[in-house]
């Protein structure tokens, strides 16, 4: 399947109602308003193909970028691909969701990841933290470092309040996951957390978010969810 073809059929899928949601979260013209779902049969067509997803990419069309996400090929990206691919994540939807997503699944994810978090730019520290995110949900235990997840913690607790709002929510969000799916520093994550309470995120026309990673981990205690992995990261 070309280029064009996949422009043509992510276009068919378009939805008006779908449209306007993800404009409300950020995203600009060009965009059709594809759910992320109707995306899957034509991903099937293809599977891997880091050319096209490179071209869909380079589009700037919102829905294109996502899908060049799922078909991208993680390990044949290089540090300077994620950079170039964050440099036009113009809001966290790509940042966080394709970005982010895409890199957790590369051999490099924890390097990339560990620059973003400490870069100063709200979106790359967003997908930072979101990368982690992504990889303590899905990859084993023993493959993170228990001492840097746990200085991780520290950070969060010590600088959440005071950090830009997209990379407050990631930072929120990987207290959460700590706490869910990272057995080793469980009790950390919870006792972190509740130190952290709610964190307010304001957001552009919109009114504030408040999070609180603490009540999110007690109702998957109550679920029994503890240890959660999902097997898979993209969709």
């Amino acid at each position: 399947m070309d280029f064009e073809t996949v422009m043509q059929e992510l276009e068919a899928l378009g939805k008006e109602r779908t449209k306007k949601i993800y404009m409300s979260n950020g995203a600009r013209e060009p965009l059709f308003g594809v759910a992320t779902g109707a995306m899957k049969p034509i991903a099937k067509k293809i599977k891997i193909n880091q050319r096209l997803a490179e071209e869909l990419y380079a589009t700037g069309n919102y829905d294109a970028m996502y899908f060049a996400g799922i078909i991208a090929d993680p390990n044949a990206m290089t540090e300077s691909d994620y950079n170039r691919w964050m440099d036009e994540a113009y809001f966290y939807m790509l940042s966080d969701y394709v970005v982010a997503v895409t890199l957790s699944e590369s051999d490099i994810a924890q390097d990339v990841a560990d620059k973003w978090i400490v870069s100063g730019n709200e979106l790359r520290m967003s997908a930072g933290w979101s990368c982690y995110c992504w990889l303590l949900g899905n990859r084993k235990d023993n493959e993170f470092s228990e001492s840097k997840i746990s200085n991780m913690l520290d950070s969060v607790k010590n600088t959440i309040h005071e950090s830009p709002e997209r990379t407050k929510s990631a930072m929120n969000n990987f207290l959460y996951t700590v706490g869910v799916s990272y057995l080793p520093l469980h009790e950390k994550a919870v006792e972190t957390a509740k130190e952290v309470g709610t964190v307010e995120v304001k957001r552009d026309k919109k009114k504030s978010s408040f999070l609180n990673a603490y009540e999110r981990i007690q109702k998957e205690i109550v679920r029994g969810r503890i240890g959660f992995k999902r097997k898979y990261v993209r969709c």
